[in-house]
């Protein structure tokens, strides 16, 4: 009898071992959205198989419904809606991942600041949302009024805004890349005429505490983060070498942006220097994340999910 207890119990321990260690080998869940969220994870992707498993979707609601069910721990997601989510399901936030990714372009050579958008018709998509905050910001930082001093159309896709251009060569529009770089393939003449991310910081250079232009962050379900802390410190270390290899190697990491059927890799590599790709964490983070999230608040609180994040949404 005694020796079918020891049995047992060696049996029970050497299972407990094993589911144990079973954990920890598990791979870290990690979602990010096709785009320029997902870019600086590609070496990531490529070479860190055993330690993480990656989900990419094409829209933010994929990313919220993963998140909500606990079916990712890691994700890449807008930056306004990563202020959404704490309010919502008490995420932390991990890390900018990337700066402003929008653009004015034209066609003609024309518009060479953000006051030479007077009395134009600028076509873009994002009504409601951080395109439209983003672009109020900068034209009313430069003294014009976005509902009187020039026509602002707004349209459900970027798309639509190529058409207009098309169809009227004095339109100019706002668009994100790496959308835009594949617009301009098709698109000979359109060039960029203003850098919102250069025109945002223009605006903050003699601000107490400046913020950026932010476009995506990287967030961790606070759960996860709170029974895992080691490995969310190894995903850090490991994400922000990733991001430093697409900084520093373009074409290969264009290469791996195709294979992971992100954007394909020729636009990859002509977009990838205006995606602005970054990793920024810690006191960083936090004073220009907070900064850009307080503008959005003050155009529509609902952006940011009726108020401002506290200090306990930065990791």
């Amino acid at each position: 009898m005694i020796r079918k207890m020891i049995a047992l119990l060696l049996a029970l321990c050497l299972a407990l071992t094993l589911t144990a260690a079973m954990a920890e080998a598990s791979p870290v869940r990690v979602g990010a959205l096709k785009g320029p969220t997902a870019m600086g994870m590609v070496q990531m992707m490529q070479d860190k198989t055993d330690a993480y498993a990656f989900t990419l979707v094409a829209a933010p609601d994929e990313m919220v419904t993963a998140l909500a069910k606990g079916e990712v721990d890691i994700a890449a997601v807008p930056a306004n809606l990563a202020a959404v989510l704490y309010s919502k399901i008490g995420v932390k936030a991990l890390a900018v991942n990337v700066l402003g990714v929008l653009y004015i372009a034209e066609r003609g050579d024309s518009i060479h600041s953000v006051a030479d958008l007077k009395g134009r018709t600028l076509v873009t998509a994002g009504k409601g949302a951080t395109p439209e905050y983003a672009l109020n910001y900068i034209l009313r930082g430069n003294g014009l009024d976005p509902e009187q001093d020039l026509t602002i159309e707004f349209k459900s896709e970027h798309a639509e805004c190529v058409a207009a251009m098309t169809q009227d060569d004095t339109i100019v529009a706002m668009l994100p890349q790496p959308f835009l770089t594949t617009a301009m393939g098709k698109m000979e003449d359109l060039h960029v005429a203003l850098d919102l991310t250069q025109e945002w910081d223009a605006l903050q250079a003699d601000a107490e505490s400046p913020s950026a232009m932010i476009t995506g962050a990287i967030v961790v379900r606070g759960e996860f983060a709170e029974q895992n802390p080691e490995a969310v410190q190894q995903f850090m270390a490991d994400c922000a070498d990733s991001v430093a290899f697409v900084q520093q190697n373009t074409d290969a990491a264009a290469e791996l942006i195709g294979a992971f059927d992100i954007v394909p890799a020729a636009v990859a590599a002509k977009a990838l220097p205006g995606c602005n790709i970054v990793f920024i964490s810690g006191e960083e983070m936090r004073a220009e994340l907070s900064g850009y999230l307080n503008e959005l608040f003050n155009q529509d609180p609902a952006a940011v999910g009726g108020a401002v994040p506290g200090e306990d949404f930065y990791y």
